[in-house]
């Protein structure tokens, strides 16, 4: 459906905002579909994106500020985060020997195996969502990146 008939609006001050506005609309979309997607395996989409970024680091290590800095959503409570998926055994954290004040994250054998399990339905839902042809998505991304400058 249009962005006209989602939103029951018909009339936009410039194309520019109608654009902004179904980039809005579109985002909150496809991150209702990624929460429910995830939460039979009780996380949130941050914990998912926290469990992405440590998957690329592994074998190694990351530490919280770092995590924060590559997280989609910059305003996330990293802290907290880390602390629930602590709690589920998806991440462990510990001291980092150069500053006594930083933590290094590591993903557990659970989170990797969790992720796993995740990797073909994200796949899946990635496809039918944005339901385009490889050059029309690859297009869209260059437009989006073109938008932030």
């Amino acid at each position: 459906m249009k962005i006209d008939g989602e939103i029951k609006q018909s009339k936009f001050k410039s194309p520019h905002q109608k654009a902004v506005l179904n980039l809005l609309f579109t985002a909150n979309w496809i991150q209702n579909k990624q929460r429910e997607l995830f939460e039979p395996y009780g996380i949130t989409n941050q914990q998912y994106n926290i469990l992405r970024i440590l998957r690329g680091q592994h074998p190694g290590s990351i530490s919280g500020a770092e995590i924060k800095s590559r997280m989609l959503d910059k305003n996330s409570d990293v802290s907290r985060l880390l602390d629930r998926m602590i709690g589920k055994k998806l991440v462990s954290k510990s001291q980092c020997p150069e500053d006594k004040r930083a933590s290094n994250v590591i993903i557990t054998n659970a989170g990797l195996e969790l992720l796993q399990k995740l990797d073909q339905d994200i796949n899946s839902m990635d496809k039918q969502l944005i339901s385009l042809s490889k050059e029309e998505a690859t297009l869209l991304s260059s437009l989006l990146d073109k938008c932030r400058g």
